[in-house]
Protein backbone atom coordinates (compact mmCIF):
# COMPACT_ATOMS: atom_id res chain seq x y z
CA UNK A 1 0.00 0.00 0.00
CA UNK A 2 1.89 3.30 -1.33
CA UNK A 3 1.51 5.98 1.31
CA UNK A 4 -0.02 9.36 -0.08
CA UNK A 5 2.32 12.16 0.40
CA UNK A 6 0.84 15.66 0.70
CA UNK A 7 3.08 18.79 -0.05
CA UNK A 8 4.60 21.05 1.94
CA UNK A 9 3.62 23.83 -0.62
CA UNK A 10 2.94 27.32 0.59
CA UNK A 11 -1.41 27.93 -1.27
CA UNK A 12 -1.56 31.31 -0.96
CA UNK A 13 -5.60 32.16 -0.74
CA UNK A 14 -6.04 35.71 -2.50
CA UNK A 15 -9.16 34.76 -4.47
CA UNK A 16 -11.70 36.01 -1.61
CA UNK A 17 -13.72 33.04 -2.44
CA UNK A 18 -13.04 29.38 -2.09
CA UNK A 19 -13.87 28.47 -5.66
CA UNK A 20 -11.23 31.26 -6.54
CA UNK A 21 -8.93 29.71 -4.69
CA UNK A 22 -9.24 26.69 -6.15
CA UNK A 23 -9.15 28.15 -9.43
CA UNK A 24 -5.96 29.38 -8.87
CA UNK A 25 -3.92 26.26 -8.03
CA UNK A 26 -1.93 26.44 -10.72
CA UNK A 27 1.19 28.57 -10.76
CA UNK A 28 0.44 30.73 -14.18
CA UNK A 29 -1.72 30.84 -17.12
CA UNK A 30 -1.09 31.86 -20.46
CA UNK A 31 -4.09 32.46 -21.95
CA UNK A 32 -5.93 28.87 -21.83
CA UNK A 33 -2.75 27.03 -21.11
CA UNK A 34 -1.63 25.98 -16.93
CA UNK A 35 2.04 26.96 -16.72
CA UNK A 36 2.30 24.90 -13.83
CA UNK A 37 -0.19 22.71 -12.22
CA UNK A 38 -0.41 22.45 -8.46
CA UNK A 39 -3.00 19.22 -8.51
CA UNK A 40 -0.51 16.62 -10.14
CA UNK A 41 -1.37 13.91 -7.24
CA UNK A 42 -3.85 13.52 -4.50
CA UNK A 43 -1.47 14.64 -1.82
CA UNK A 44 -1.71 18.26 -3.81
CA UNK A 45 -5.45 18.59 -3.58
CA UNK A 46 -5.44 16.61 0.48
CA UNK A 47 -2.87 19.54 0.95
CA UNK A 48 -5.01 22.69 -0.58
CA UNK A 49 -7.52 21.42 1.60
CA UNK A 50 -6.19 21.40 4.52
CA UNK A 51 -5.22 24.82 4.50
CA UNK A 52 -8.66 26.14 2.87
CA UNK A 53 -9.75 24.31 5.92
CA UNK A 54 -12.29 21.93 3.77
CA UNK A 55 -10.56 19.15 5.88
CA UNK A 56 -9.32 19.08 9.36
CA UNK A 57 -6.08 17.10 10.51
CA UNK A 58 -8.14 14.03 11.42
CA UNK A 59 -10.19 13.99 8.50
CA UNK A 60 -6.59 14.60 6.08
CA UNK A 61 -5.21 11.46 7.63
CA UNK A 62 -8.53 9.52 7.44
CA UNK A 63 -8.63 10.55 3.40
CA UNK A 64 -5.01 9.59 3.40
CA UNK A 65 -5.13 6.02 4.28
CA UNK A 66 -8.02 5.65 2.08
CA UNK A 67 -6.39 7.08 -0.53
CA UNK A 68 -3.43 4.92 -0.50
CA UNK A 69 -5.88 1.45 -0.61
CA UNK A 70 -7.60 3.06 -3.65
CA UNK A 71 -5.23 4.05 -6.44
CA UNK A 72 -8.35 4.01 -8.97
CA UNK A 73 -10.68 5.86 -7.18
CA UNK A 74 -7.72 8.36 -6.76
CA UNK A 75 -6.88 9.02 -10.40
CA UNK A 76 -10.43 9.24 -11.43
CA UNK A 77 -10.86 12.17 -7.92
CA UNK A 78 -8.13 14.16 -9.34
CA UNK A 79 -9.55 13.97 -12.67
CA UNK A 80 -12.48 15.44 -12.17
CA UNK A 81 -10.85 17.93 -9.69
CA UNK A 82 -9.01 19.19 -12.54
CA UNK A 83 -11.75 19.10 -15.01
CA UNK A 84 -13.86 20.92 -12.86
CA UNK A 85 -10.90 23.78 -11.82
CA UNK A 86 -10.55 24.32 -15.82
CA UNK A 87 -14.17 24.52 -15.83
CA UNK A 88 -14.88 26.99 -13.42
CA UNK A 89 -12.02 28.61 -14.93
CA UNK A 90 -13.35 29.30 -17.84
CA UNK A 91 -16.94 29.70 -16.59
CA UNK A 92 -15.64 32.56 -14.03
CA UNK A 93 -13.59 34.54 -16.71
CA UNK A 94 -16.35 34.60 -19.32
CA UNK A 95 -18.21 36.35 -16.49
CA UNK A 96 -15.77 38.94 -15.72
CA UNK A 97 -15.74 39.36 -19.21
CA UNK A 98 -19.34 39.72 -19.83
CA UNK A 99 -19.51 36.80 -22.26
CA UNK A 100 -21.89 33.82 -21.86
CA UNK A 101 -19.99 30.72 -20.32
CA UNK A 102 -19.82 27.64 -22.56
CA UNK A 103 -22.76 24.74 -21.56
CA UNK A 104 -20.32 22.01 -21.72
CA UNK A 105 -18.70 23.95 -18.67
CA UNK A 106 -21.73 24.59 -16.62
CA UNK A 107 -22.92 20.53 -16.87
CA UNK A 108 -19.81 20.10 -15.38
CA UNK A 109 -20.42 22.40 -12.44
CA UNK A 110 -24.30 21.29 -12.17
CA UNK A 111 -22.88 17.44 -12.12
CA UNK A 112 -20.55 18.20 -9.30
CA UNK A 113 -23.28 20.37 -7.30
CA UNK A 114 -25.38 16.99 -8.02
CA UNK A 115 -22.87 15.08 -6.19
CA UNK A 116 -22.28 17.67 -3.29
CA UNK A 117 -26.00 18.49 -2.49
CA UNK A 118 -27.25 14.58 -2.38
CA UNK A 119 -24.31 14.52 0.11
CA UNK A 120 -25.76 17.30 2.17
CA UNK A 121 -27.52 16.69 5.56
CA UNK A 122 -28.88 18.73 7.91
CA UNK A 123 -28.45 17.70 11.82
CA UNK A 124 -29.14 18.83 15.24
CA UNK A 125 -25.75 18.50 17.64
CA UNK A 126 -25.86 20.48 20.84
CA UNK A 127 -29.10 22.47 20.91
CA UNK A 128 -27.96 23.59 17.17
CA UNK A 129 -28.84 22.75 13.52
CA UNK A 130 -25.82 22.46 10.96
CA UNK A 131 -25.41 21.57 7.70
CA UNK A 132 -23.04 18.15 7.99
CA UNK A 133 -21.44 15.32 5.02
CA UNK A 134 -22.74 12.03 4.37
CA UNK A 135 -19.54 9.86 4.15
CA UNK A 136 -17.59 12.88 4.55
CA UNK A 137 -14.59 11.27 6.57
CA UNK A 138 -14.07 8.47 3.66
CA UNK A 139 -15.52 9.83 0.18
CA UNK A 140 -11.85 10.95 -1.99
CA UNK A 141 -14.02 13.24 -3.40
CA UNK A 142 -15.43 15.05 -0.31
CA UNK A 143 -12.93 18.49 -1.36
CA UNK A 144 -14.82 18.74 -4.56
CA UNK A 145 -18.11 19.02 -2.46
CA UNK A 146 -17.76 22.55 -0.98
CA UNK A 147 -16.04 24.14 -3.83
CA UNK A 148 -19.02 23.21 -6.33
CA UNK A 149 -21.22 24.96 -3.71
CA UNK A 150 -19.16 28.04 -3.34
CA UNK A 151 -18.92 28.64 -6.59
CA UNK A 152 -22.46 28.02 -7.03
CA UNK A 153 -23.14 30.63 -4.38
CA UNK A 154 -20.92 33.36 -5.81
CA UNK A 155 -22.92 32.69 -9.56
CA UNK A 156 -26.09 33.19 -8.43
CA UNK A 157 -25.32 36.09 -5.71
CA UNK A 158 -26.43 38.36 -8.36
CA UNK A 159 -22.97 40.70 -7.99
CA UNK A 160 -19.77 39.90 -10.07
CA UNK A 161 -18.96 43.07 -10.63
CA UNK A 162 -16.24 42.56 -8.61
CA UNK A 163 -14.56 39.84 -10.25
CA UNK A 164 -11.15 40.27 -11.79
CA UNK A 165 -8.50 38.18 -13.34
CA UNK A 166 -4.58 39.29 -11.96
CA UNK A 167 -3.22 41.55 -14.88
CA UNK A 168 0.37 40.04 -14.38
CA UNK A 169 1.95 38.49 -17.03
CA UNK A 170 1.59 34.86 -17.04
CA UNK A 171 -0.12 34.85 -14.07
CA UNK A 172 -4.35 34.58 -14.48
CA UNK A 173 -5.49 34.27 -11.00
CA UNK A 174 -9.24 34.88 -10.74
CA UNK A 175 -10.28 37.22 -7.29
CA UNK A 176 -12.98 39.76 -5.84
CA UNK A 177 -11.78 43.32 -5.80
CA UNK A 178 -12.91 44.39 -2.75
CA UNK A 179 -10.93 47.66 -2.11
CA UNK A 180 -13.12 50.73 -1.68
CA UNK A 181 -12.71 52.24 -4.96
CA UNK A 182 -12.41 48.71 -6.68
CA UNK A 183 -9.08 49.61 -8.05
CA UNK A 184 -7.18 46.53 -6.98
CA UNK A 185 -5.54 44.84 -10.61
CA UNK A 186 -3.29 41.93 -8.93
CA UNK A 187 -4.07 38.92 -7.01
CA UNK A 188 -0.96 40.20 -4.72
CA UNK A 189 0.58 43.32 -4.55
CA UNK A 190 3.63 41.77 -3.34
CA UNK A 191 3.73 39.76 -6.45
CA UNK A 192 2.75 40.79 -9.99
CA UNK A 193 1.86 44.05 -8.19
CA UNK A 194 5.49 44.36 -7.78
CA UNK A 195 6.98 42.70 -10.86
CA UNK A 196 4.65 45.18 -12.56
CA UNK A 197 6.45 48.12 -10.73
CA UNK A 198 9.92 47.15 -11.73
CA UNK A 199 8.73 45.79 -14.86
CA UNK A 200 7.37 49.74 -15.26
CA UNK A 201 10.58 50.88 -14.18
CA UNK A 202 12.94 49.20 -16.45
CA UNK A 203 10.70 50.34 -18.92
CA UNK A 204 10.90 54.10 -18.11
CA UNK A 205 14.55 54.08 -17.88
CA UNK A 206 15.46 52.18 -21.30
CA UNK A 207 13.17 54.91 -22.77
CA UNK A 208 15.08 57.90 -20.92
CA UNK A 209 18.91 55.97 -21.65
CA UNK A 210 17.60 55.35 -25.61
CA UNK A 211 16.67 59.46 -25.33
CA UNK A 212 19.94 60.35 -24.39
CA UNK A 213 21.55 58.58 -26.32
CA UNK A 214 19.77 59.91 -29.81
CA UNK A 215 19.62 63.81 -28.48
Amino acid sequence: MAKIQTNQENWKFVGGRLCLDFINTVGGRAGATVLRDKLVEYGNLLAWSRQAGIANPTESRNLARRAAAHRHEVEATLRRAVLLREALYRIFKAAAEGRRPRVADLDTLSQELRVARARERLTHTGGAFAWTWQDGETALDRILWPVSLSAAGLLTSGDLSRLRQCGGPECGWMFLDTSRNRSRHWCDMKDCGNRAKVSRFRQRHQQSHKRERSA
